[in-house]
């Protein structure tokens, strides 16, 4: 009598490398996508502190006739939240947020924010009160205050 072969259910090696081999190139497509996504999350995370700090700012302006270079307590009170943060700068493991005052007439401020860590590529940022006060820089974005585009 003859051997009686049974079908055996499962993959093969070869298709299995195959699908390893699928997922593979598509992980080295989309992780750098992934990674360009990531910073402009933190870009747009670190602009809207900054305009923050700006609002903030015309707010103590109008109270004390003067811009305060300090964001936490004792200066424009801005709480620490998410990964920030806040007392004389603002600062998380991907920027860190300060105030440059300058000095008028009429009064002004400048906000920068320095990337640092594995955002330091994506450059840095800047948020003039008075568009005099800096000149453009490549690899950085700088906008004045009332503009909608950085």
């Amino acid at each position: 009598m003859n051997a009686i072969r049974k079908r055996r259910s499962g993959f093969t090696l070869i298709e299995v490398m195959i699908v390893v081999a699928i997922i593979g190139i598509l992980s080295a497509i989309a992780y750098p996508s992934y990674l360009q996504y990531l910073q402009r999350v933190n870009r747009s995370q670190a602009e809207q502190l900054m305009m923050e700090i700006s609002t903030k700012q015309v707010q103590y302006f109008l109270d004390a006739r003067a811009y305060t270079a300090t964001i936490g307590a004792g200066g424009l009170n801005i709480p620490n939240r998410d990964d920030w943060t806040c007392a004389a700068t603002c600062s998380n493991g991907r920027y860190t947020v300060q105030v440059d005052l300058v000095v008028g007439p009429p009064p002004a401020f400048m906000v920068q924010a320095t990337a640092t860590g594995k955002q330091a590529g994506d450059g840095n940022l800047y948020l003039n009160s008075d568009p005099t006060y800096a000149s453009y820089v490549e690899g950085n974005r700088y906008r004045t205050a009332g503009d909608n585009k950085w």
